[in-house]
């Protein structure tokens, strides 16, 4: 069966403009926020979500109706997201450096400067990002597809190219690996665990891990209804702690920038020639 994106989509490929913006429009957060989930920081997400999203607008023509727009332009962005080469420095993460750094932080001072609570809020959002960042790629983006953004198990493994029971072979190991690395640190989940994220204040500022004027996501900019609406103080599990974020926005500019391109037909200046994929 078509997919009713499908008349948007022929709309679009025959060149409406308002189909095409309609495209956009409907995939750009979604693109970004895996984006996001993925690269872990929102200048790496930004990057790859422009590549991303000139990939989705040019390929419309390939769109077939099997699955819905998003979930087709999350196909492409898994694609280039696992094989994406970093171009900026990122700390090398593992499990275990993950849960002795948990520890590490809580023997700076508590931070007692202004923000005190938006920076607890950064600390706590920049730590569930580091724990997806210990998963490999492909664990990382089958984690995100399922736990995160809530795909169902036929989605995802459609666009992760799998067998179902492949899908929830992955999908079990990283969520087996996530509790594992939360397991007896983090407070939200355990009161008797020894985290806070208002301890962690102090250590991450030292680290050179936050700014205390200018909070990467406690303050990026939002569109729609905020995933960080679940009772921070009755998480019922590690999921809930990792879907809790906000619903963050893809950059205006850069999708307005897309736009006039694609509309330009000189879309290809975005693309570079040595492409960020790798073989």
């Amino acid at each position: 069966m078509t997919h009713p994106d499908a008349d948007l989509v022929a709309r679009a490929v025959a060149g409406n403009q308002d189909a095409l913006a309609e495209v956009l429009r409907r995939v750009q957060d979604p693109v970004y926020r895996l984006a996001l989930r993925m690269t872990g920081r929102p200048v790496d997400a930004e990057d790859a979500a422009q590549e991303i999203l000139i990939r989705v607008m040019t390929r419309l023509a390939s769109f077939r109706g099997e699955a819905a727009l998003v979930t087709w332009a999350y196909r492409i962005a898994v694609n280039h997201l696992v094989n994406l080469r970093r171009h900026r420095p990122q700390e090398q993460l593992t499990f275990d450096s993950y849960r002795q750094d948990l520890l590490d932080g809580l023997s700076a001072p508590t931070y007692t400067g202004p923000d005190s609570d938006l920076l607890a809020e950064e600390i706590r959002l920049l730590c569930t990002q580091a724990l997806l960042r210990c998963l490999d790629r492909p664990g990382r983006a089958t984690y995100v597809l399922g736990e995160v953004l809530g795909l169902s198990g036929q989605e995802a493994a459609w666009v992760l190219e799998i067998s179902p029971s492949a899908y929830r072979k992955r999908l079990e190991r990283a969520r087996s690996q996530v509790r594992a690395a939360l397991r007896g640190r983090c407070g939200l989940l355990d009161a008797t665990a020894p985290c806070r994220c208002g301890k962690r204040v102090n250590y991450a500022i030292g680290k050179g891990r936050i700014g205390p004027d200018v909070p990467m996501l406690a303050t990026h900019p939002t569109r729609g209804t905020a995933q960080a609406a679940t009772d921070l103080s009755h998480l019922r599990n590690v999921g809930e702690l990792l879907r809790a974020h906000p619903a963050y926005a893809a950059p205006e500019s850069r999708t307005n920038a897309i736009l006039a391109l694609i509309r330009s037909g000189r879309y290809q200046a975005l693309l570079p020639d040595n492409s960020r994929e790798s073989s």
